[in-house]
């Protein structure tokens, strides 16, 4: 009788179905409105799209569902997505995607125990202040600031190089950035000054620059200041270089037309096309949405990565209790596998590795500025 009864029990276990494992959660966090809700838009399509392809490849892996929230860019706004988030359960997290709305909203998910990857935040302090749960694909401003002290060490080695920033937080945190690496390569700058936004008459400015006998000029800032600077130097003939980061990327610097020839801009390296969806009709989107759609997939593909490295989900409520674990698993090697290539973090949580790319602007045939496809010749 007891053998028998094991045989019915037995029977009943195999015949039972496995219980299904419940979807993990991954939070997006983006400006879906507001003025960078172009931006929004590329995450949150290729986050559905990591989703949707990541669950179709099975593999045993456990079921994601994306949970988008909009942000606006807004620092009480992302705050408040992050407590949301935190009520509802949700560890893993794409974006925010601003730096003022990744400072106000990690603490937030620190507390929680959440990871969040952000696309954006240039912001170099972010990674600075010790969050262990904070990771950044995108180069920072210190970054750029040392991919173009580097530049300029070699291409004007023993010449003359002047740095000028706008006197914002932006603007002199890049300016220090590429002072410090000059210094570090012995090549320490002959003028290092400042303006304010909005500066229009650079005459003492371009004296003391014209006395230095500068061969470049590295700014921090953007692009209207750029663009005022740039004519103020060609109407002085002074011929040194500009060189800046992608703050100048806009109409007003692109609308110097032969004046902003030769300028040298750092900047994230040209971002991959998204692959076609399996299934479904390919999504249209507009430039800026193009620009950071990669990112969004690859944000998801690391989270994804990172979870199974740590197997610490619990499969009967998809919940992730070792959020840390997660973290560890971002941070180990080797690099993360991703459509923007591997992917790996130091111990801050910035990507490491060659992340900064360097073009110069030229007249196109048809008498445009652009920079696209060209890149810097070698020193």
């Amino acid at each position: 009788m007891k053998q028998s009864l094991a045989l019915i029990v037995a029977g009943l276990l195999v015949a039972a179905p496995a219980v299904a494992q419940a979807p993990v959660r991954i939070g997006l966090s983006a400006p879906l409105s507001g003025p960078d809700a172009g931006f929004g838009q590329g995450l949150r399509q290729g986050a559905e799209q990591a989703v949707a392809d990541l669950n179709r490849a099975g593999g045993g892996r456990p079921k994601f569902v994306l949970v988008p929230a909009d942000d606006a860019g807004d620092a009480r706004q992302a705050a408040a997505t992050a407590k949301k988030f935190a009520a509802d359960g949700v560890r893993l997290v794409v974006g925010p995607f601003e730096s003022i709305a990744v400072a106000a909203a990690t603490p937030v998910y620190e507390e929680a125990g959440a990871v969040l990857v952000t696309p954006g935040a240039t912001y170099a302090p972010l990674t600075s202040r010790g969050f262990w749960n904070l990771f950044r694909l995108t180069p920072s401003d210190a970054q750029q600031g040392r991919a173009a002290g580097v530049y300029l060490a070699k291409a004007f080695a023993g010449r003359r190089v002047a740095i000028l920033n706008d006197r914002s937080t932006y603007g002199r945190g890049l300016a220090e950035a590429v002072a410090a690496q000059l210094k570090e390569a012995g090549a320490p700058e002959v003028l290092f000054d400042g303006f304010p936004r909005g500066t229009r008459d650079f005459g003492d400015l371009i004296g003391r620059l014209k006395a230095a006998r500068v061969d470049a000029v590295y700014f921090g800032g953007l692009a209207p200041e750029a663009a005022a600077l740039v004519r103020a130097l060609r109407e002085a003939n002074v011929g040194a270089t500009l060189i800046a980061s992608d703050g100048i990327l806009d109409p007003a610097f692109a609308a110097l037309g032969t004046l902003g020839e030769g300028t040298v801009m750092t900047l994230p390296p040209d971002p991959p096309r998204l692959p076609d969806p399996k299934a479904g009709k390919v999504a249209a989107r507009a430039p800026d949405a193009e620009s950071v759609a990669a990112s969004g997939y690859a944000a998801v593909e690391l989270l994804a990565q990172a979870l199974e490295r740590a197997r610490t989900t619990d499969p009967k409520s998809g919940r992730i209790p070792e959020g840390r674990k997660i973290a560890e698993a971002l941070r180990s090697a080797p690099p993360l596998r991703t459509i923007l290539g591997p992917v790996g973090f130091d111990a801050r949580g910035d990507r490491s590795g060659g992340t900064v790319a360097l073009r110069v602007w030229r007249r196109t045939p048809d008498g445009r500025l652009d920079y696209a496809g060209n890149e810097v010749p070698g020193p």
